[in-house]
């Protein structure tokens, strides 16, 4: 049986770690130079060698993005850069442009995938980059499951990657000017505004400063403010048109958001593989996609062209249903925890442990000790290290969350 991949994003060491520990089998991550998350922390060359050091420890991959659109000047330290992630030996660099691609394959053997943002919407484009040398193909997300299975069958060697899962951008694969030219900061080059989710409104130029609404609700107008893309309920579909990694959209995301839905998509791959994939676990993995950080869903360009219900017209806000409490560092004895704190908790709450294999773990909060003084405390804070009482099961790695008590769009 053919191996899929399971491919998750990583913005941090923190997020890598996560998203490896619920399933991944590979993470893309960028370092501090020609990646289109410039605004996320990011990794410096010294936690890059710490990502693929790990990576590599527990027999999975590390992919490096070079997916910018760079401008003269930052050429200049490519080759230098290109020479240092071969050192390390990443799995794979990701580019969209041809110079960037030119450059890598001059001044290394890094195996080359070719970004999303080049655009492949058609099987004579992802087999001119395979003649021109590259390994893998990261499709447009304009393509339909019976578009990609087409390109599949005209190109059966290459490496295809599709997301599966996250924010979905308004342009073509992303290639936008609306930020640049708004802003000054420009979504090519990994600085992206996202002015595609701003409330906006009309100005007759003979009236300077009257506003006018462009009406589509009283809340306002967000006419290009796409949903976010979730296809766990025709996963199967995808992956029977013969891809070979399966990506979930999201540097910018909390590692929370990493792991649950790594843990989601991993399972069911798994399920699929092993026959089970059926409409009561898909029931349960779309209500598990509906505790992390969203938009309102859609199914993309899969099962047909997007209608006006593709677009989110009524804000641009996430719904959140669950605080991310924080991650569980160390076992100290046979149920004693430390957990890093992401987000305030107080005694009496109700908290559940995600675990990476096994059922989730309800309980009620009883006693918090401060890590540092020992010292039984009412409350914690975010970047507090505290000790919890809890399962003997409860792994390293285990995210923690508790119920939002204002289930809304915030």
């Amino acid at each position: 049986m053919r191996k899929i991949e399971l491919l998750s994003p990583a913005g941090d060491l923190e997020k890598l770690e996560t998203v490896f520990h619920y399933g991944a089998d590979a993470a893309y991550i960028g370092g501090k130079f020609l990646n289109l998350r410039a605004l996320s922390k990011n990794f410096d060359e010294e936690e890059l060698e710490k990502a693929v050091t790990l990576a590599h420890n527990l027999n999975k991959k590390i992919f490096v993005t070079l997916n910018a659109i760079p401008h003269n000047p930052e050429l200049e330290t490519l080759p230098e850069y290109i020479r240092y992630l071969e050192s390390i030996e990443v799995d794979s660099v990701i580019v969209s442009d041809l110079g960037v691609f030119n450059l890598v394959k001059k001044y290394s053997n890094i195996p080359i995938t070719i970004s999303t943002q080049a655009n492949n919407t058609n099987w004579a484009s992802v087999k001119m980059w395979e003649d021109l040398g590259a390994k893998r193909v990261i499709l447009a997300r304009e393509l339909s499951l019976k578009e990609i299975s087409e390109i599949r069958q005209k190109v059966p060697e290459i490496e295809l990657e599709v997301f599966i899962h996250g924010a979905m951008c308004i342009s073509i694969s992303g290639r936008c000017l609306l930020s640049n030219y708004l802003t000054g900061r420009d979504a090519n080059r990994g600085k992206c505004t996202q002015p595609c989710r701003w409330k906006y409104y009309l100005m007759e130029e003979k009236r300077p400063g009257e506003y006018f609404q462009v009406f589509e609700d009283e809340w306002g107008s967000y006419i290009m403010n796409s949903k976010d893309l979730c296809t766990v309920e025709f996963l199967d579909k995808i992956i029977e048109t013969g891809v070979d990694s399966l990506k979930i959209e999201g540097r910018m995301k909390s590692s929370y958001y990493a792991g649950i839905t790594t843990k989601v998509y991993r399972e069911a791959i798994d399920s699929y593989l092993e026959g089970t994939y059926n409409d009561d676990k898909i029931k349960e993995w779309k209500d598990e996609l509906e505790n992390v950080s969203h938009r309102q869903y859609t199914s993309g360009f899969y099962l047909n062209k997007p209608k006006s219900n593709s677009q989110n017209y009524e804000t641009s806000s996430y719904i959140r249903r669950y605080n991310f409490i924080g991650i569980v560092k160390d076992k100290i004895s046979e149920n004693s925890y430390e957990v890093d704190v992401k987000n305030k908790i107080k005694t009496g709450e109700k908290i559940e442990v995600i675990r990476s294999k096994m059922e989730n773990i309800n309980l009620l909060l009883s006693e918090i000790i401060n890590y540092e003084s020992n010292e039984i405390i009412e409350q914690a804070n975010p970047n507090q290290r505290i000790i919890l009482k809890l399962d003997s099961s409860v792994q390293i790695g285990d995210l923690i969350r508790s119920l939002r008590t204002d289930v809304t769009a915030t």
